[in-house]
């Protein structure tokens, strides 16, 4: 059974490493953070030193890490993955970033004869713990297809959806809706508190009628009862967002809906929410969507 590493081990990287211990992977990471190792090891895993460590002893080698400049330190850096790698082994880039820099890193990984795979997740990490959510790949068909049973231990759904930083695009076109859907339900919760309506009960109906969504699921409760643990902190989906007004601006695609959620998001953030679940947009609403 191949041995996977794992560069970033925070929300994601954990609930991707609970996965792989789960189907009985090795596994071995490495993050700047000691406790974020700490919680690797706790699970059967094993630390590395060093991003090119990891490569040394994995098979595959999954980078999950918050910003463009850490994926592309991590990966082409002096003492990162490309440093440690070999002929045959896989770059697993699961990481949000732009397409563009997806394309730049797919050429310049296989330049050195390493497979490179654009496999970013949709879901957060408490479904991704739970086997829930996907993986979109991009990427040479052949080099998905022999590393297909790894990637679905991590989720059992890994799509094949074309060639690098074309399932980056989705993951960004998946995002905007998340985006979306999360301050529709935000917006029509704190209509419902307005109204007079107790909020815990309005959701309940929503959630059964033709008005439901995903995030209206998922993120409708934390809504509800004002309490935002991190299942996407703000301050991560801040650059998510920026990212696809990125990606649209080059691609010609106008965005009035996601340039006014943007700012909804942005105020929260500045209003000290970083840190909280993207839900915690709520707040830059006004008004009460709590009973």
């Amino acid at each position: 059974m191949p041995r996977v590493g794992l560069v970033g081990l925070g929300l994601l990287g954990h609930a991707v490493a609970t996965r792989l211990r789960g189907a009985g992977h090795e596994v071995v990471g490495h993050d700047v953070l000691a406790e974020r190792v700490a919680a690797l090891v706790a699970l059967g895993g094993k630390a590395a030193t060093s991003s090119a460590a990891v490569a040394r002893e994995s098979d595959l080698v999954c980078t999950l890490l918050p910003s463009l400049a850490a994926v592309e330190s991590a990966v082409l850096g002096d003492d990162g993955v490309l440093a440690g790698a070999r002929a045959g082994q896989v770059v697993v880039q699961i990481s949000t970033i732009s397409p563009s820099l997806t394309e730049r890193l797919a050429r310049e990984v296989t330049a050195r004869g390493v497979d490179f795979l654009d496999c970013p997740i949709s879901g957060t990490s408490g479904q991704v713990a739970r086997g829930e959510g996907l993986l979109m790949v991009g990427g040479d068909a052949a080099v998905f297809e022999r590393w297909r049973p790894v990637l679905e231990s991590i989720l059992p759904r890994a799509i094949h959806v074309g060639r690098a930083g074309q399932a980056m695009y989705l993951k960004l076109v998946a995002n905007l809706l998340i985006a979306l859907h999360s301050a529709a339900a935000a917006e029509a919760l704190s209509m419902a508190a307005a109204g007079g309506l107790d909020p815990a009960r309005a959701l309940d109906v929503l959630a059964a009628s033709a008005a439901t969504s995903r995030m209206l699921e998922v993120r409708g409760p934390l809504i509800v009862r004002r309490e935002f643990p991190p299942q996407m902190k703000l301050d991560l989906f801040m650059k998510d967002l920026h990212l696809i007004q990125e990606a649209a601006r080059a691609a010609g695609a106008p965005l009035p809906l996601t340039d006014v959620a943007e700012r909804l998001y942005a105020a929260a953030q500045a209003a000290g929410h970083g840190g909280e679940d993207l839900s915690v947009v709520v707040t830059a609403l006004g008004g009460k969507a709590s009973g």
